[in-house]
Protein backbone atom coordinates (compact mmCIF):
# COMPACT_ATOMS: atom_id res chain seq x y z
CA UNK A 1 0.00 0.00 0.00
CA UNK A 2 1.65 3.40 -1.41
CA UNK A 3 1.78 5.89 1.37
CA UNK A 4 1.80 9.56 0.06
CA UNK A 5 2.55 12.42 2.56
CA UNK A 6 1.79 15.69 1.77
CA UNK A 7 3.47 18.88 3.13
CA UNK A 8 2.83 22.36 2.15
CA UNK A 9 5.88 24.55 2.74
CA UNK A 10 6.14 28.00 3.66
CA UNK A 11 9.81 29.55 4.96
CA UNK A 12 10.54 26.27 5.66
CA UNK A 13 14.16 25.66 4.80
CA UNK A 14 15.38 24.83 8.35
CA UNK A 15 12.79 22.16 9.06
CA UNK A 16 11.49 20.48 5.83
CA UNK A 17 14.58 18.16 5.44
CA UNK A 18 14.02 17.08 9.47
CA UNK A 19 10.35 16.67 8.70
CA UNK A 20 11.23 14.38 5.63
CA UNK A 21 13.72 12.37 7.00
CA UNK A 22 11.74 11.68 10.58
CA UNK A 23 8.94 10.86 9.25
CA UNK A 24 10.57 8.03 6.37
CA UNK A 25 12.10 6.70 8.85
CA UNK A 26 9.08 6.23 11.35
CA UNK A 27 7.14 5.00 8.04
CA UNK A 28 9.88 2.32 7.85
CA UNK A 29 9.84 1.37 11.35
CA UNK A 30 6.21 0.95 11.16
CA UNK A 31 7.16 -1.75 8.61
CA UNK A 32 5.22 1.10 5.68
CA UNK A 33 8.52 1.07 3.11
CA UNK A 34 6.54 2.19 0.52
CA UNK A 35 5.91 5.72 -0.26
CA UNK A 36 6.05 8.85 -1.35
CA UNK A 37 6.12 12.90 -0.26
CA UNK A 38 4.52 15.88 -2.07
CA UNK A 39 6.64 19.12 -1.28
CA UNK A 40 4.49 22.33 -1.84
CA UNK A 41 6.26 25.04 -1.77
CA UNK A 42 3.68 28.00 -1.36
CA UNK A 43 6.30 30.49 -3.20
CA UNK A 44 7.95 31.28 0.07
CA UNK A 45 9.06 34.89 0.12
CA UNK A 46 12.96 33.91 2.12
CA UNK A 47 14.93 34.71 -1.37
CA UNK A 48 14.39 30.85 -2.68
CA UNK A 49 15.92 29.32 0.52
CA UNK A 50 12.81 26.91 1.05
CA UNK A 51 12.77 26.11 -2.56
CA UNK A 52 16.34 25.08 -2.92
CA UNK A 53 15.66 23.03 0.64
CA UNK A 54 12.86 21.20 -1.41
CA UNK A 55 15.20 20.79 -4.50
CA UNK A 56 18.09 19.40 -2.72
CA UNK A 57 15.71 16.89 -0.94
CA UNK A 58 14.48 15.65 -4.37
CA UNK A 59 17.97 15.36 -5.40
CA UNK A 60 18.58 13.02 -2.43
CA UNK A 61 15.68 11.08 -1.83
CA UNK A 62 13.79 9.30 -4.93
CA UNK A 63 10.43 9.35 -3.48
CA UNK A 64 10.39 13.34 -2.95
CA UNK A 65 8.16 15.02 -5.48
CA UNK A 66 8.40 19.41 -5.06
CA UNK A 67 5.73 21.02 -6.41
CA UNK A 68 6.32 25.04 -6.69
CA UNK A 69 4.05 27.40 -7.37
CA UNK A 70 4.66 30.26 -9.08
CA UNK A 71 2.40 32.66 -6.76
CA UNK A 72 1.34 32.01 -3.10
CA UNK A 73 -2.16 30.22 -2.79
CA UNK A 74 -2.68 29.62 0.57
CA UNK A 75 -2.02 26.74 2.83
CA UNK A 76 -5.37 24.87 2.06
CA UNK A 77 -5.04 25.58 -1.77
CA UNK A 78 -1.33 24.38 -1.48
CA UNK A 79 -2.39 20.99 -0.05
CA UNK A 80 -4.74 20.55 -2.98
CA UNK A 81 -2.38 21.36 -4.90
CA UNK A 82 -0.07 18.36 -3.04
CA UNK A 83 -3.29 16.21 -3.70
CA UNK A 84 -3.51 16.75 -7.35
CA UNK A 85 -0.04 15.18 -7.20
CA UNK A 86 -0.55 12.37 -5.09
CA UNK A 87 -1.10 8.37 -6.25
CA UNK A 88 -1.00 6.83 -2.65
CA UNK A 89 -3.44 4.65 -1.59
CA UNK A 90 -3.77 6.58 2.08
CA UNK A 91 -2.89 10.44 2.06
CA UNK A 92 -1.67 12.00 5.36
CA UNK A 93 -1.33 16.01 5.60
CA UNK A 94 1.24 17.11 7.50
CA UNK A 95 3.18 20.30 8.62
CA UNK A 96 6.35 21.83 7.78
CA UNK A 97 7.54 22.97 11.23
CA UNK A 98 7.90 19.61 13.44
CA UNK A 99 4.60 20.80 15.30
CA UNK A 100 2.69 17.89 13.42
CA UNK A 101 5.27 15.52 14.95
CA UNK A 102 5.74 12.45 13.04
CA UNK A 103 6.08 10.30 16.30
CA UNK A 104 2.45 10.64 17.06
CA UNK A 105 1.82 9.28 13.03
CA UNK A 106 1.64 5.55 14.40
CA UNK A 107 -1.94 6.50 16.08
CA UNK A 108 -3.36 7.89 12.86
CA UNK A 109 -2.73 5.11 10.80
CA UNK A 110 -3.89 2.87 13.66
CA UNK A 111 -6.90 4.38 13.68
CA UNK A 112 -7.74 4.28 10.33
CA UNK A 113 -7.15 0.62 9.72
CA UNK A 114 -10.15 0.50 12.03
CA UNK A 115 -12.07 1.11 8.49
CA UNK A 116 -12.66 5.05 8.97
CA UNK A 117 -12.45 7.48 5.21
CA UNK A 118 -10.68 10.23 7.47
CA UNK A 119 -8.58 10.34 10.75
CA UNK A 120 -8.01 13.64 12.67
CA UNK A 121 -5.18 13.94 15.11
CA UNK A 122 -6.12 16.81 17.32
CA UNK A 123 -4.36 18.14 20.16
CA UNK A 124 -5.80 18.25 23.92
CA UNK A 125 -3.42 20.74 24.78
CA UNK A 126 -1.84 23.32 21.83
CA UNK A 127 1.68 24.74 21.56
CA UNK A 128 -0.22 27.63 19.84
CA UNK A 129 -0.80 31.42 20.60
CA UNK A 130 -4.01 32.61 22.75
CA UNK A 131 -4.28 34.82 19.57
CA UNK A 132 -3.96 31.48 17.05
CA UNK A 133 -5.91 29.11 19.88
CA UNK A 134 -8.73 32.26 20.01
CA UNK A 135 -8.53 31.45 15.94
CA UNK A 136 -9.18 27.71 16.19
CA UNK A 137 -11.91 28.48 18.53
CA UNK A 138 -13.50 30.61 16.39
CA UNK A 139 -13.09 28.27 13.30
CA UNK A 140 -14.78 25.69 15.34
CA UNK A 141 -17.78 27.21 16.09
CA UNK A 142 -18.02 28.63 12.10
CA UNK A 143 -17.75 25.24 10.56
CA UNK A 144 -20.34 23.83 13.51
CA UNK A 145 -22.91 26.06 12.28
CA UNK A 146 -22.60 26.38 8.75
CA UNK A 147 -22.00 23.10 7.47
CA UNK A 148 -22.92 20.94 10.68
CA UNK A 149 -19.62 19.53 11.55
CA UNK A 150 -20.50 16.85 14.59
CA UNK A 151 -20.07 17.79 17.84
CA UNK A 152 -17.44 15.60 18.80
CA UNK A 153 -15.26 16.03 15.71
CA UNK A 154 -11.99 17.50 16.59
CA UNK A 155 -9.75 18.66 13.79
CA UNK A 156 -6.76 19.92 12.72
CA UNK A 157 -4.16 20.30 9.86
CA UNK A 158 -2.70 16.34 10.74
CA UNK A 159 -4.95 14.20 8.74
CA UNK A 160 -5.05 10.76 7.12
CA UNK A 161 -7.60 10.09 4.19
CA UNK A 162 -8.05 7.39 1.75
CA UNK A 163 -7.72 7.58 -2.48
CA UNK A 164 -11.60 7.82 -3.00
CA UNK A 165 -11.79 11.45 -0.89
CA UNK A 166 -8.75 12.21 -2.50
CA UNK A 167 -10.54 12.11 -5.92
CA UNK A 168 -13.50 13.53 -5.16
CA UNK A 169 -11.96 16.52 -3.17
CA UNK A 170 -9.60 17.37 -6.01
CA UNK A 171 -12.81 17.82 -8.66
CA UNK A 172 -13.52 21.07 -6.79
CA UNK A 173 -12.01 24.33 -8.50
CA UNK A 174 -13.21 26.77 -6.57
CA UNK A 175 -10.24 28.86 -5.79
CA UNK A 176 -12.10 29.48 -2.19
CA UNK A 177 -10.74 25.81 -0.42
CA UNK A 178 -11.77 24.75 2.81
CA UNK A 179 -10.55 21.32 3.35
CA UNK A 180 -13.18 20.56 6.41
CA UNK A 181 -15.96 21.34 4.31
CA UNK A 182 -14.68 19.46 1.11
CA UNK A 183 -14.23 16.29 3.90
CA UNK A 184 -17.46 16.75 5.50
CA UNK A 185 -19.22 16.89 2.15
CA UNK A 186 -17.69 13.63 1.24
CA UNK A 187 -17.95 10.98 3.99
CA UNK A 188 -19.04 11.42 7.64
CA UNK A 189 -17.43 8.11 8.54
CA UNK A 190 -14.18 10.19 10.05
CA UNK A 191 -12.73 9.41 13.24
CA UNK A 192 -10.54 12.18 15.36
CA UNK A 193 -7.71 10.71 18.00
CA UNK A 194 -6.19 12.67 20.60
CA UNK A 195 -2.32 13.21 19.95
CA UNK A 196 0.65 15.37 21.23
CA UNK A 197 1.16 18.99 19.95
CA UNK A 198 4.92 19.90 20.02
CA UNK A 199 6.62 23.15 20.27
CA UNK A 200 7.64 25.23 16.90
CA UNK A 201 10.90 24.60 16.20
CA UNK A 202 11.89 27.88 14.30
CA UNK A 203 10.02 30.88 13.45
CA UNK A 204 6.77 31.93 14.00
CA UNK A 205 3.16 30.83 12.55
CA UNK A 206 2.60 32.75 9.28
CA UNK A 207 -1.28 32.99 9.81
CA UNK A 208 -2.09 36.59 10.52
CA UNK A 209 -5.74 38.37 11.46
CA UNK A 210 -6.14 38.79 7.57
CA UNK A 211 -5.04 35.80 6.59
CA UNK A 212 -7.24 33.75 9.56
CA UNK A 213 -10.19 35.75 8.78
CA UNK A 214 -9.53 35.08 4.76
CA UNK A 215 -10.03 31.26 5.55
CA UNK A 216 -12.96 31.01 7.72
CA UNK A 217 -14.50 32.89 5.01
CA UNK A 218 -14.05 30.29 2.94
CA UNK A 219 -16.71 28.46 4.26
CA UNK A 220 -19.10 30.31 2.90
CA UNK A 221 -18.56 28.39 -0.75
CA UNK A 222 -20.08 25.51 1.44
CA UNK A 223 -22.94 26.45 3.11
CA UNK A 224 -26.40 29.24 2.39
CA UNK A 225 -26.68 29.17 6.29
CA UNK A 226 -25.46 33.14 5.88
CA UNK A 227 -27.94 34.01 3.54
CA UNK A 228 -30.84 31.82 5.48
CA UNK A 229 -29.82 33.78 8.56
CA UNK A 230 -30.24 37.23 6.74
CA UNK A 231 -33.82 36.01 5.68
CA UNK A 232 -34.50 35.34 9.55
CA UNK A 233 -33.48 38.52 10.53
CA UNK A 234 -35.38 40.09 8.08
CA UNK A 235 -38.67 38.16 9.15
CA UNK A 236 -37.91 39.64 13.05
CA UNK A 237 -37.47 43.12 12.74
CA UNK A 238 -40.18 43.15 10.04
CA UNK A 239 -42.07 41.84 12.95
CA UNK A 240 -40.40 44.45 15.19
CA UNK A 241 -41.63 46.98 13.09
CA UNK A 242 -44.73 46.22 12.75
CA UNK A 243 -44.82 46.29 16.81
CA UNK A 244 -43.34 49.28 16.97
CA UNK A 245 -45.57 50.60 14.80
CA UNK A 246 -49.15 49.92 16.82
CA UNK A 247 -47.49 50.78 19.72
CA UNK A 248 -46.96 54.14 18.60
CA UNK A 249 -49.94 53.94 17.49
CA UNK A 250 -51.74 53.02 20.67
CA UNK A 251 -49.62 55.26 22.47
CA UNK A 252 -50.75 58.27 20.63
CA UNK A 253 -53.76 57.40 20.72
CA UNK A 254 -54.07 57.35 24.42
CA UNK A 255 -52.11 60.59 24.70
CA UNK A 256 -52.40 63.01 21.55
CA UNK A 257 -49.91 65.64 23.46
CA UNK A 258 -47.16 62.70 22.83
CA UNK A 259 -44.70 63.89 19.90
CA UNK A 260 -42.71 61.84 17.81
CA UNK A 261 -38.69 61.65 18.72
CA UNK A 262 -36.85 62.68 15.47
CA UNK A 263 -33.51 60.96 16.95
CA UNK A 264 -35.29 58.00 17.69
CA UNK A 265 -36.36 57.66 13.87
CA UNK A 266 -32.77 58.57 12.80
CA UNK A 267 -31.21 55.74 15.32
CA UNK A 268 -33.75 53.16 13.48
CA UNK A 269 -32.85 54.57 10.19
CA UNK A 270 -29.27 54.14 10.76
CA UNK A 271 -29.43 50.60 12.42
CA UNK A 272 -31.37 49.30 9.88
CA UNK A 273 -29.34 50.77 6.63
CA UNK A 274 -26.69 49.33 8.51
CA UNK A 275 -27.99 45.83 8.43
CA UNK A 276 -29.32 46.16 4.99
CA UNK A 277 -25.77 47.01 3.34
CA UNK A 278 -24.53 43.81 5.79
CA UNK A 279 -26.61 41.62 4.20
CA UNK A 280 -26.14 43.31 1.16
CA UNK A 281 -22.90 42.57 1.19
CA UNK A 282 -22.81 38.91 2.34
CA UNK A 283 -25.40 38.19 -0.95
CA UNK A 284 -22.25 40.45 -2.75
CA UNK A 285 -19.78 38.40 -1.69
CA UNK A 286 -21.77 34.98 -2.66
CA UNK A 287 -22.50 36.89 -6.59
CA UNK A 288 -18.73 37.60 -6.55
CA UNK A 289 -17.14 34.05 -5.61
CA UNK A 290 -19.77 32.87 -8.21
CA UNK A 291 -18.37 35.27 -11.06
CA UNK A 292 -14.26 34.46 -9.91
CA UNK A 293 -15.51 30.45 -10.14
CA UNK A 294 -17.20 31.05 -14.17
CA UNK A 295 -14.28 33.01 -14.80
CA UNK A 296 -11.96 29.74 -13.86
CA UNK A 297 -9.75 31.91 -11.39
CA UNK A 298 -6.72 28.99 -10.32
CA UNK A 299 -6.49 27.62 -7.00
CA UNK A 300 -2.91 27.50 -7.64
CA UNK A 301 -0.67 27.99 -10.35
CA UNK A 302 2.08 25.46 -10.74
CA UNK A 303 5.44 26.77 -11.90
CA UNK A 304 7.76 23.54 -12.33
CA UNK A 305 7.19 19.60 -11.10
CA UNK A 306 11.07 18.39 -9.50
CA UNK A 307 11.91 15.18 -9.39
CA UNK A 308 15.25 13.30 -8.72
CA UNK A 309 14.73 11.90 -12.65
CA UNK A 310 14.27 15.42 -13.95
CA UNK A 311 16.65 17.28 -11.59
CA UNK A 312 19.12 14.42 -13.23
CA UNK A 313 17.80 15.13 -16.69
CA UNK A 314 18.89 19.03 -16.64
CA UNK A 315 21.87 18.34 -14.74
CA UNK A 316 20.06 19.84 -11.48
CA UNK A 317 18.84 23.42 -12.69
CA UNK A 318 15.53 24.10 -12.23
CA UNK A 319 13.04 26.50 -13.41
CA UNK A 320 13.40 29.33 -11.04
CA UNK A 321 14.19 32.04 -13.38
CA UNK A 322 13.03 31.50 -16.45
CA UNK A 323 9.52 33.32 -17.25
CA UNK A 324 6.24 32.16 -17.87
CA UNK A 325 5.24 31.99 -21.87
CA UNK A 326 2.77 34.90 -22.15
CA UNK A 327 0.71 33.24 -24.81
CA UNK A 328 0.59 30.00 -23.55
CA UNK A 329 -2.57 28.34 -22.12
CA UNK A 330 -2.35 25.12 -20.64
CA UNK A 331 -4.74 23.57 -17.79
CA UNK A 332 -4.23 26.08 -15.08
CA UNK A 333 -5.08 23.62 -12.83
CA UNK A 334 -0.96 22.62 -13.04
CA UNK A 335 -1.07 19.22 -14.87
CA UNK A 336 2.68 17.69 -14.11
CA UNK A 337 5.24 18.31 -16.97
CA UNK A 338 3.43 22.32 -17.24
CA UNK A 339 4.06 25.42 -16.54
CA UNK A 340 0.50 27.34 -16.05
CA UNK A 341 -0.60 31.12 -15.84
Amino acid sequence: MLHSIVVPCYKSSATIRKVVEMTSAELDRLGRHDYEFVLVDDRSPDGGKTLQALTDLARDYPYVKVVSLAKNAGQHNAVMAGLNYTQGDLIIAMDDDMQTHPSQLQYLLAEIKKGYDIVYGYYPEKKHSPFRNFGSYLNYITVRILIGKPKDMKTSSYWVIRKFVRDYVIQYRSPYTHLQGLFLRTTRNISCIPIKHFDREVGQSGYTFKKLVQLYSNIMGYSVVPLRISTYCGYFFSLLSILGAIFVIIRKLLNPAMAIGWPSMMVAICFFGGLIMLFLGMIGEYLGRMFLGMNQQPQFVVREVLTQTSLMETGGQTLEKVPLAEDSAPDIYGKEGQVTD
